[in-house]
């Protein structure tokens, strides 16, 4: 059986590093890529962490930087969730690989034509390099099989501000640039991600395992599992890992809404909102496809074999 080629648009983050274990791992599916933007820290570390990601998994994968912030707007980063280099702050040295001379959205655009009509694009950050890439041509979504996308938050539940989730609250501009030129989005939002919390005693023993993958995993992740454990209770969120189920594994979704849904450009309190028309009153179509519920004990497996753990 073909393989799927898989492209990933990432801004590792600790829960990036998760999703990409998963995808490194899936014998169903072929990383051609990682475009990387700026987002849970800046663009300088997210490359490296991509970098040393792809070297601590084994993995011979092109790296493609692309844009060191948002279209318009400054917007703050999560460094005080991720660590300030977004690996928790460890020092793991200077990676072994280089990055690719091609911008991340020109090689969007190449690997969309190499795969077209194959390609499984996922977006696990904030989404500038996709709309840069749909303003170089926009013809792109044509040559897209797939594309699925962890953000926003489908009833207003946000994580950065009281309304929006933080992977479009960076890039607002972006992230309607994008969602209106697909003609079909599949996302995994942080509301969703709040459903399918991992118990934070199964991660460690998950972690615990005799692997080059979960001790790297173990050593990254502490600063941000620590802040989750004193602000979020038992369970730990890994938004980018169940985003990267949906894409790697969509038959374990269990309920799922589609619905029109734009996002908010203003500059008040709900900048970055993302508004669900879930009466369905605007008249414009149903072009995503929301995941509601995702089978647990097939999302928490693929996490346990991407750290080697089972």
């Amino acid at each position: 059986m073909d393989t799927i080629p898989l492209l990933i648009d990432t801004d590792p983050g600790v829960d990036d590093a998760l999703a990409l274990l998963m995808a490194f791992n899936d014998t169903r599916h072929r990383v051609v890529g990682l475009t990387i933007a700026a987002g849970n820290v800046g663009l300088g570390h997210t490359v490296r962490n991509a970098l040393k990601l792809c070297e601590v998994a084994g993995v011979d994968v092109p790296v493609f930087a692309g844009c060191p912030g948002p279209l318009l707007h400054p917007a703050p980063d999560a460094g005080y969730v991720h660590g300030e280099n977004g690996f928790g702050d460890i020092d793991y040295g200077t990676p072994s690989r280089q990055v690719e001379t091609e911008h991340a959205a020109q090689a969007i655009l190449r690997l969309s034509h190499e795969h077209a009509g194959k390609l499984l694009l996922v977006a696990l950050g904030p989404l500038t390099n996709v709309a840069l890439a749909l303003k170089l041509d926009p013809t792109l979504p044509q040559r897209v099989a797939r594309f699925v996308v962890m953000g926003g938050a489908v009833t207003a539940h946000g994580n950065i501000t009281p309304a929006a989730e933080f992977n479009v609250y960076f890039d607002p501009e972006a992230a309607h640039i994008v969602f209106e030129a697909f003609p079909q989005v599949e996302l995994a939002d942080w509301e969703a991600t709040i459903a399918h919390g991992l118990l934070h005693e199964r991660v460690l023993e998950w972690l615990a395992a005799d692997s080059e993958r979960a001790r790297f995993y173990d050593r990254i992740s502490k600063k941000t599992r620590e802040w989750s454990a004193d602000r979020r209770g038992d369970h730990w969120f890994a938004a980018d890992a169940l985003g990267m189920a949906f894409a790697l594994e969509p038959e374990g979704v269990v309920e799922e809404e589609t619905r029109p849904l734009e996002v908010e450009l203003g500059h008040g309190p709900a900048r970055g909102m993302t508004v669900v028309d879930w009466r369905r009153e605007s008249g414009r179509p149903d072009r995503f496809r929301i995941l509601l519920r995702y089978d647990q004990a097939r999302f928490e497996g693929l996490i346990q074999r991407a750290l080697a753990a089972r």
